[in-house]
């Protein structure tokens, strides 16, 4: 016969209420959206924002793109990757 001893109920956890900020979207010019929406690949100082120090692609939701920005940002580093602009790994 297995006897367990009687457990205190745990007090309960009040949510803390997270207040989301939306990120500006690093791509917006004057708050308006380039059309059409074309990043370019030699512009290797907003490319290096946009990747980590392991050289991965950040995702949309820490860099606050929007799906049509991320993949402009996307294409263009594989781009830059591929004319040996970007690494392909990290340093």
């Amino acid at each position: 016969m297995n006897f367990r001893p009687a457990m205190k109920p745990r007090p309960k956890k009040r949510n803390k209420t997270r207040i989301k900020t939306k990120k500006k979207d690093p791509l917006f010019i004057d708050g308006k959206r380039p059309r059409p929406m074309y990043v370019d690949y030699k512009d290797i100082e907003l490319l290096r924002k946009l990747i980590n120090r392991h050289g991965r692609i950040v995702s949309r939701r820490k860099t606050g793109c929007s799906a049509v920005s991320q993949r402009a940002v996307t294409q263009a580093i594989k781009r830059a990757r591929f004319m040996a602009l970007l690494p392909y790994t990290g340093e």
